[in-house]
């Protein structure tokens, strides 16, 4: 048969456009691994904070919070966000504090929150409590579900060949051809190499690469209800995740091709030793690593909408870390165009967003 939409990529981008996609149609999402949200979408420390990113991304994200807070009875549960300074960070925090609209607390506040900090390194903090952890898997699912009500999900299905035919585009994966009349790029780091192998202009995506260490929770503390941490300027990060403690040293370290990512030992024990003066309890065992790649655009902005070279080639990528917040509003936006409404976004961010920016 053919589809009114086939998407390439079963990440959150991938995914959520394929849901919002399907009421205008039917859609085919193929997926090269065996799961969804393998790569970055599997290995994101996802948090939604509407105040994270470029004008453009904080707009998506303000416009994503209803779906985020009803969408299958709910996507968010409280975790709160704390930014911690130590001397000679002063200007960077009061950058980061207005930025983020953080309410400054006392050495001695943000430890009664989170016992473990060190006061004596400590010389300033902030903290808002409107900072929301993901689900992140059973969001993946649930637009996954709504594309199979009008559609179908494949895994294991690597595209190896896109053809632009008379009527739209034929994709090979596997042994199998699959046609469609438009084709969505929701590729992730691979996003500018589909548009090759489709005869379309890459943008300059830059895959970089962020790393994560997982320990036992320090001290044997119960963290669960831990404010996420950040030091000024993103140095680096540590999160409550499933009774356990994450550290990252929000490294963003260009690759040369899109892969599998691994960490890197000497970046994480780097972003380890950033982190080890903020807290008393030392840093003695790591129980696993991971690392993800997080694709950005050269201006940063995520890129939603038609090739002005082809209109029935649509990206949805550069999402960078911002993926799982933007989504609800970035597929909105993405079947808007494609239906040729209106969108509810105003005109100055859809421009910003526009792939036609870059031609």
């Amino acid at each position: 048969m053919t589809y009114d939409f086939l998407v390439i990529g079963g990440g959150i981008a991938g995914t959520s456009a394929g849901a919002a996609l399907t009421a205008l149609g039917s859609v085919c999402l193929l997926e090269a691994e065996q799961a969804l949200a393998y790569h970055t979408s599997g290995r994101s420390a996802a948090l939604y904070e509407a105040q994270y990113g470029l004008p453009s991304t904080t707009a998506l994200n303000r416009a994503s919070r209803e779906v985020h807070e009803t969408l299958d009875g709910g996507m968010l549960s409280p975790r709160g966000l704390m930014l911690l300074a130590a001397a000679g960070d002063e200007d960077a925090f009061e950058i980061d504090v207005r930025k983020m609209h953080l309410d400054r607390l006392s050495p001695a506040e943000a430890q009664d929150m989170v016992p473990i900090l060190d006061t004596g390194h400590i010389i300033a903090a902030a903290h808002h409590a409107d900072a929301w952890d993901i689900d992140t898997d059973r969001m993946v699912q649930v637009f996954a579900r709504q594309i199979r009500a009008n559609g179908t999900v494949q895994t294991g299905a690597s595209v190896t060949d896109i053809a632009r035919t008379a009527t739209g585009w034929t994709v090979t994966a596997g042994n199998a051809t699959h046609d469609a009349r438009v084709l969505v790029n929701a590729a992730g780091s691979w996003a500018d190499s589909i548009a090759t192998m489709a005869g379309i202009a890459p943008l300059g995506l830059m895959p970089l690469r962020r790393s994560m260490a997982r320990m036992p929770a320090p001290g044997g503390h119960d963290v669960s209800g831990w404010p996420m941490l950040f030091g000024v300027g993103e140095s680096w990060y540590a999160k409550a995740d499933a009774g356990a403690w994450l550290v990252s040293p929000a490294e963003e370290d260009p690759v040369d091709q899109p892969h599998d990512a691994y960490a890197d030992d000497m970046v994480l024990a780097e972003g380890i030793a950033r982190y080890q003066p903020f807290v008393t309890e030392e840093v003695t065992r790591v129980t696993s690593t991971w690392a993800g790649l997080r694709t950005f655009a050269p201006d940063r902005n995520l890129v939603i909408g038609p090739d002005p070279a082809d209109p029935s080639f649509l990206w949805t990528a550069g999402q960078g870390g911002y993926g799982f917040q933007t989504a609800p509003a970035a597929a909105a936006l993405l079947a808007d165009l494609a239906g040729g409404r209106t969108p509810v976004l105003d005109a100055e961010t859809v421009a910003q967003l526009s792939p036609s920016r870059f031609r």
